[in-house]
């Protein structure tokens, strides 16, 4: 919901312009740079569960200072920018400790399906979100999104108090070392989980295959312009529009629940990631509604199969005691390519129009799947039941 309203409140605030919209992405990348390798060393030394309480109850303290100050006319570009930027912060230290947890709180043989059920809850969120905060900014105004957005963390602050402990694997058990908090440490923790990544071509080439596709098919960014300029649809259809890709993730992440085993899960993703970049192109060649809002299902169908399989893969293919440090490297990926592609969206928009902003970015999304197919073989022949190097950490000391 809040991200639905911030696009809706820059479109409104910059009077249209392309770029304006663009800045979002470059102002959530930004933190992300910069805090998250660091964030997931922290996510291997610091319990988990206890870096979430503290980044969700800053996240929800930003959101509800947001919705007062646009309620009390204070709001602009720059004060939204602003806290968006803070939000990306705590969001890095805030994505490696969630997806490194759940790991550990399911067997290996489930992961697969765990993930495919986090799926369904997210998406069903990134559902209710959208098509809620069109009804909310047509009928209340943006800052009821906002304090709305703000109130639901609760939800999410309560659900880890009644989780209660969660054992872990940390650099102290596997190393027989204690964690020292210096800087030399630090980046020598840093540069461990950089050398596993690189040293496995089946995961780089996946995080690779994801930023490239985020980047040049980002067209959530424009869809404020296509729902006012192109498709002529107001604040409501907007929501709808946002909430679409959701709506696919959700029905894919449902079906992927009921199954115990994906064959060929290397040229599954591919294909998956060349059918998001396929429905981009008609989304941006669309001139219908109803087409838009089937090609947007598309993507999010495409995406959510593939987020699926790359984080099944990851996951189970890094030991315990590094999985934060590789989740913390992939969001540079994960999310480095959709602000990116957000910041490349509104400036190629800018300068010739946002059309010719997603039908190339389409291509080029394309081509940066065969290219990445051509160069990892790798990925290619991954059947998926190779032998795992990591799963649910179900014994062990809690980790304090």
């Amino acid at each position: 919901m809040q991200t639905t309203a911030v696009l809706w409140h820059i479109n409104e605030l910059s009077g249209g312009e392309p770029i304006a919209l663009g800045g979002v992405g470059l102002v959530r990348i930004i933190p992300i740079l910069i805090f998250s390798l660091i964030a997931g060393a922290t996510a291997d030394v610091v319990n988990r569960r206890r870096v979430m309480l503290i980044t969700q109850s800053f996240l929800a303290v930003l959101a509800a200072i947001l919705g007062l100050l646009t309620a009390f006319g204070m709001d602009s570009i720059a004060v939204i920018y602003i806290i968006i930027a803070l939000s990306g912060a705590f969001w890095a230290f805030d994505s490696p400790a969630r997806q490194s947890l759940i790991p550990n709180l399911v067997p290996r043989d489930t992961l697969t399906n765990a993930f495919s059920l986090s799926s369904i809850a997210s998406k069903f969120g990134a559902i209710a979100g959208p098509a809620l905060g069109g009804v909310v900014l047509a009928n209340w105004g943006i800052e009821f999104a906002y304090l709305l957005n703000a109130i639901s963390f609760l939800a999410v602050i309560l659900a880890l108090i009644r989780m209660g402990a969660v054992p872990q694997a940390t650099i102290e058990q596997t190393t027989q070392k204690k964690p020292e908090w210096k800087i030399s440490t630090l980046y020598a923790s840093v540069l461990d989980g950089l050398r596993f990544v690189v040293s496995q071509p089946i995961i780089l080439s996946s995080m690779l295959l994801d930023f490239f596709a985020t980047l040049f098919a980002s067209v959530n960014t424009l869809l404020p312009i296509y729902a006012k300029e192109i498709l002529q649809v107001g604040a409501q259809g907007y929501g709808y529009l946002a909430a679409a890709p959701s709506i696919g993730a959700a029905i894919v992440a449902v079906v992927l629940s009921f199954v115990k085993n994906i064959n060929n899960q290397g040229r599954t993703l591919l294909w998956a990631v060349f059918g998001f970049g396929f429905a981009a192109l008609v989304f941006g060649l669309s001139r219908s509604y109803a087409l838009s809002f089937l090609a947007l299902a598309i993507t999010g169908v495409t995406d959510g199969a593939s987020v699926i399989i790359r984080n099944t893969i990851r996951q189970l293919q890094t030991p315990d005691h590094l999985r934060g440090r590789t989740v913390s490297i992939n969001m540079i990926f994960f999310s480095g390519g959709p602000h990116l592609g957000q910041l490349e969206a509104g400036l190629v928009a800018q300068l010739l129009g946002p059309v010719f902003a997603v039908v190339s970015g389409s291509i080029a999304c394309l081509l940066a799947s065969l290219a990445i197919a051509l160069r990892f073989p790798e990925l290619r022949r991954y059947r998926g039941d190779e032998p795992v190097l990591a799963g649910a950490s179900q014994t062990g000391p809690q980790q304090t």
